[in-house]
């Protein structure tokens, strides 16, 4: 992908606006340069007038850093890892990967200015926003950002100082109105099980504050259904009792979202944070 140089200075004055950053204000860059995030926070030092401390992009890139920012960018990890010296931070992004609510429970506990992102490269990274709170709220489109979703509910955004093409994503969305949105999950994701289309990171959610350990839903082949929904939990064996018993206690779960069967693996495959889903599942031994 090749972004020009304008559309990161736009981006950048864009996110200046929306969350307050003025010149002279300290920063702290712990993201990996190799990708977008990273790349963007040396242009927004260099086009806000930032005052940029740089460290290595570690896990818990806090832990020896006394100082406090007025801006930071972390990924969920990075938050996690940091959560007791978010207090050195006026002004939190993070983005990357989604934010499990066990995390979003504790950072609106410890931290009253954090926000979760919404974005991709194509659009210079974040073009939404959401401060975090219990219960979550919608994103909000930056100044200049227009949104719309497709046939099938997908985002649509608009962007004309980044790119004069639309970006069509496989981001299931529920608009409130042309800024807000609730981001539902990935249409690539959908489980077709018996012509009832499922949404996992919906049913994910569902029971997201009532499970302890990493775990995911997935739909596999099924000669009769199409697809069969299961369920994926990191742990041993005892995990899966263990989620038998909260699924059949959660009452908002629908009969169609029950999983067919629960797998356990040591460790859920990821990628920058993120679920491998079809690899993990591809590892798993399907009878």
């Amino acid at each position: 992908i090749k972004l020009s140089k304008q559309a990161m200075v736009n981006s950048a004055i864009r996110t200046g606006d929306f969350f307050d950053v003025q010149i002279g204000d300290t920063a702290l860059h712990c993201l990996p340069t190799d990708f977008i995030a990273g790349k963007m926070m040396l242009v927004r030092a260099m086009i806000l007038g930032l005052s940029l401390d740089l460290v290595k992009p570690t896990a818990n890139p806090m832990r020896d850093l006394n100082n406090t920012y007025d801006f930071v960018a972390m990924t969920p990890m990075q938050a996690h890892n940091s959560i007791e010296k978010l207090d050195q931070i006026k002004t939190l992004i993070i983005g990357g990967a989604p934010i499990y609510p066990e995390l979003i429970d504790k950072l609106v506990y410890s931290h009253n200015n954090c926000y979760e992102t919404y974005g991709m490269t194509e659009t210079v990274t974040h073009i939404a926003a959401s401060k975090l709170s219990v219960p979550k709220k919608p994103f909000r489109a930056l100044d200049g950002i227009h949104l719309n979703v497709d046939a099938d509910g997908c985002l649509i955004v608009e962007a004309p100082d980044i790119t004069d093409q639309l970006i069509h994503t496989n981001d299931l969305v529920e608009m409130h109105d042309k800024k807000t949105f609730t981001y539902l999950g990935r249409r690539d994701n959908i489980i077709n099980s018996g012509g009832i289309k499922i949404s996992p990171e919906v049913v994910e959610n569902k029971l997201a504050h009532h499970i302890q350990f990493p775990f995911f839903f997935y739909g596999i082949p099924d000669k009769i259904l199409g697809e069969k929904i299961i369920m994926v939990v990191e742990g041993d064996q005892g995990v899966i009792k263990e989620a038998e018993k909260t699924i059949s206690a959660c009452k908002t779960i629908e009969k169609y979202e029950i999983p067919e069967a629960i797998y356990s693996v040591s460790k859920i495959l990821r990628n920058n944070g993120k679920f491998m889903r079809g690899k993990t599942v591809s590892n798993l031994k399907i009878t």
